[in-house]
């Protein structure tokens, strides 16, 4: 499904006051892939989501969904285009009165298909989502995890074309939540949704996600690939979240750098951080380098390398190999 969302604001009424939301929202969301929203609490990415199937109500603006402009349809049409979207919540959303298959066939029940049906389809979720012998068990009984890949199955069983995910994976531990991941991008890639998720982890938006958009204060204050984010954040809070990453760098290098030498953090994106950049600077300049730490990030199309040097020697020729670095199209920060 591709989305279209145009000047899109959402106002809270406090008292006399007016509370923005959402400002001024544009963007656009392509078919099969997988977009994701990052910020802050309080930021406007819940609502920014939610008005996506308008179980928020925008102020202003207009959302398409494959040229279907949703912000005008009645609640009959909107019932339809609802049927094609599903939706996977950070606390899972289950009934507790039903056990597993129940919760799955809920929505199936609802669209009035026949036991023989809704059986199939339950089945075949159940094993999609490796919870077979989970069946007749109730959300109390199971794990995060597996209450998450009920809330997916549950999402998949009117086949929608285009998947919300708001949170689902802030709730679980990081190796669960790779898992879900994981099973995010297998739905992605075998059926082709187009997969929108919310969240305030950059791992997150590191091991799935295309695109991001960064949204403060209820503005998009950037969108780009997740590649060139990480390479080149152009905004603070960009900035913020990316050097916040969890990766095998420490957060902060206790290194007491010598007299005429420089401390470096550089990036790398795509082919170039497996190149031997630092050796080369080496040949071509009369410099010692001191490597401090080190890494490389697989993204969903790209990797980002990262890397803390210390280069030592006469500031002319520090100088001169930080210019050839910059040249090389290496993104860097003396620091």
């Amino acid at each position: 499904m591709l989305i279209r969302v145009k000047n899109l604001s959402k106002v809270y009424k406090n008292n006399n006051d007016e509370v923005y939301a959402l400002k001024n929202i544009n963007l656009e969301i392509n078919s099969g892939e997988i977009f994701g929203i990052i910020g802050l609490s309080g930021a406007g990415k819940s609502t920014l989501i939610r008005c996506l199937n308008r179980l928020e109500e925008p102020t202003e603006g207009k959302i398409s969904i494959d040229d279907i402009e949703i912000t005008n349809l009645n609640k009959k049409d909107l019932r339809n285009i609802r049927s094609e979207i599903g939706m996977i919540f950070q606390h899972f959303n289950l009934l507790s009165s039903k056990n597993v298959y129940e919760n799955i066939a809920f929505p199936l029940e609802l669209e009035g298909k026949n036991k023989k049906e809704i059986n199939e389809r339950v089945e075949t979720l159940l094993k999609y989502v490796d919870l077979e012998d989970k069946k007749l068990s109730y959300p109390s009984h199971l794990s995060g995890g597996q209450k998450q890949r009920v809330a997916i199955a549950r999402a998949l069983a009117n086949n929608p074309k285009l998947l919300l995910s708001d949170e689902g994976t802030s709730a679980l531990d990081p190796k669960t939540t790779k898992s879900i991941l994981q099973l995010l991008n297998k739905i992605r890639k075998e059926f082709g949704l187009t997969i929108v998720l919310i969240t305030h982890q950059m791992e997150v938006i590191k091991d799935i996600c295309d695109r991001v958009a960064i949204i403060e204060d209820g503005e998009i204050i950037e969108l780009d690939t997740v590649g060139k984010v990480f390479a080149n954040p152009k905004t603070k809070t960009a900035s913020e979240f990316v050097s916040n990453l969890k990766t095998n760098i420490e957060e902060e290098i206790k290194y007491e750098k010598k007299p005429g030498s420089k401390l470096v953090k550089l990036s790398f994106l795509g082919e170039i951080s497996k190149k031997p950049i630092v050796s080369n600077m080496i040949k071509n300049f009369d410099i010692d380098v001191n490597i401090l730490s080190g890494n490389i990030n697989e993204l969903m199309t790209t990797s980002i390398g990262n890397l803390t040097i210390e280069i030592l020697g006469k500031d002319e020729e520090i100088n001169r190999a930080i210019q050839w670095l910059t040249k090389e199209n290496i993104r860097l920060e003396v620091i």
